[in-house]
């Protein structure tokens, strides 16, 4: 297990915390009932509730497990606390691809936050740690399996990455159906 340090935001500390908390008092409790209940009725072997309610308590065990280590190594960041004039946590890049000429928009954060789909890139990814520290008209190359990739930085900005999301967890995603 690495010791890094996963940086997120408060939000997404909050949510995590949310999420464990309704696995841990409700969701486990719950499935731990249904599944004493289908034992209640006999065979075991034919006995598709008890199952499934077993199944379900192991990926509620394992979701937590996960969260609790997320929680342990989480590192809370306030993005809107840095400057921004260099690529940071949390920071809004617009890039420019030199060979095309298109401008591609990314916002670092945290693994749990990210949402690749929407711009949302984990700190972790290749393209965010070749532009961690550059300032604008940087440029700087990625390595990809068919070739390289050239960028220049075009623009630095901070948005709340919470108002940029669009796959916020609620209750009812926490819940295993």
């Amino acid at each position: 297990m690495n010791n890094m340090k996963e940086p997120m935001t408060l939000e997404g500390y909050d949510l995590l915390v949310e999420e464990f908390k309704f696995l841990l008092e409700f969701e486990k409790p719950k499935t731990a009932e249904e599944k004493l209940v289908a034992a209640a009725h006999g065979d075991r072997s034919e006995n598709a509730d008890y199952h499934a309610a077993k199944e379900k308590l192991r990926f509620i065990d394992r979701r937590l497990f996960y969260l609790n280590s997320m929680m342990q190594k989480s590192q809370i960041i306030d993005p809107a606390s840095f400057e921004h004039n260099r690529v940071s946590f949390g920071s809004t890049v617009t890039i420019l691809n030199i060979d095309t000429n298109e401008e591609e928009i990314y916002t670092l954060c945290g693994v749990l936050e990210s949402e690749p789909e929407n711009g949302l890139i984990s700190i972790h990814s290749p393209i965010a740690k070749a532009m961690i520290g550059k300032e604008v008209d940087d440029d700087f190359k990625i390595k990809l399996p068919n070739g390289k990739k050239e960028y220049e930085i075009v623009e630095i900005e901070y948005k709340n990455i919470f108002t940029l999301k669009k796959n916020i967890r609620t209750k009812k995603d926490f819940s295993f159906h």
